[in-house]
């Protein structure tokens, strides 16, 4: 009783404010050893905290005598054990991002566009011709069921695979939806735009075609120059670099900083004769 009536508010906010911080402090660094080793350890610690308590509440002299001598070298022990976790934690905090947030969608977003700019940078300097759709709101089962279901996770390796000539499934598109590969082999509708450059061929007009009839995004690597070329809406941006094209995809697939305003209609104008050749 004489503790809580010596209680302030301003000692009462300060304890309050003091139990948050340790209580986000301790959620993020269980969130950042989430999905690694460092759980398994941290289980096996656990575990020897609680044989350490039974052997002192049963008194039992040799378990405690033993649990004594490993816990007189547990700190310098985590340290070890942690070290990877620890070195990770303190580079992050370094740089400022031990306590910033992304959504899971932002992480997702990343990840996709990462691993297909990964399988961009390899098959387009070897001019390997490659055609990968990104389905958004509108579905695309039809074109899925018209190529060979993979439901696999996204990765630049298996894209990079499916693509390389001569295989079963290089011909044709590789339908994305989130971060699995959904089909490859996919046939997609060709482009009734009849102003589209002649120079473009079958791949490029499918390219085009499935973003006509809906939402949909095509990346197309060409197999005669490997200039890559992106399709939105009907109309193609072609031989794109690849800081331009990192920034479209990153725009328009995260619902966030999707934009059809004034500075979109410009960026296609400008781009608007490329599609005469």
């Amino acid at each position: 009783m004489d503790y809580f009536a010596g209680l302030t508010l301003k000692n009462s906010v300060k304890d309050i404010i003091d139990v948050l911080i340790v209580s986000y402090i301790i959620y993020m660094l269980i969130k950042m050893v989430r999905g690694t080793r460092a759980v398994q350890l941290l289980r096996g610690i656990f575990l020897l905290v609680i044989t350490w308590a039974l052997s002192t509440w049963l008194d039992l002299y040799t378990l405690k005598w033993l649990m004594n001598q490993m816990f007189t070298f547990g700190v310098v022990t985590v340290l070890i054990i942690f070290q990877p976790e620890l070195r990770r934690a303190l580079e992050q905090l370094g740089r400022g991002k031990l306590f910033t947030r992304s959504s899971p969608e932002e992480l997702d977003v990343s990840q996709r566009i990462n691993e297909v700019m990964k399988s961009l940078n390899y098959l387009a300097p070897r001019k390997i011709g490659a055609l990968i759709v990104f389905e958004r709101n509108t579905g695309l089962n039809d074109y899925i069921e018209s190529g060979i279901k993979m439901e696999s996770k996204l990765s630049s390796e298996l894209l990079c695979n499916i693509f390389i000539p001569n295989t079963p499934l290089h011909d044709g598109a590789v339908i994305l939806r989130g971060n699995t590969i959904m089909a490859a082999g996919c046939y997609l509708p060709l482009a009734e735009n009849p102003f589209i450059s002649k120079e473009l061929g079958t791949r490029h007009r499918a390219g085009i075609g499935i973003t006509e009839v809906c939402d949909a995004i095509s990346v197309i690597v060409s197999e005669e120059t490997g200039q890559i070329s992106l399709a939105i809406n009907g109309q193609i941006v072609r031989d794109i670099k690849e800081e331009s094209l990192i920034s479209k995809l990153f725009e328009e697939l995260r619902p966030q900083f999707k934009s059809k305003g004034t500075e979109w209609k410009a960026f296609w104008k400008r781009k608007e004769g490329d599609n005469r050749g």
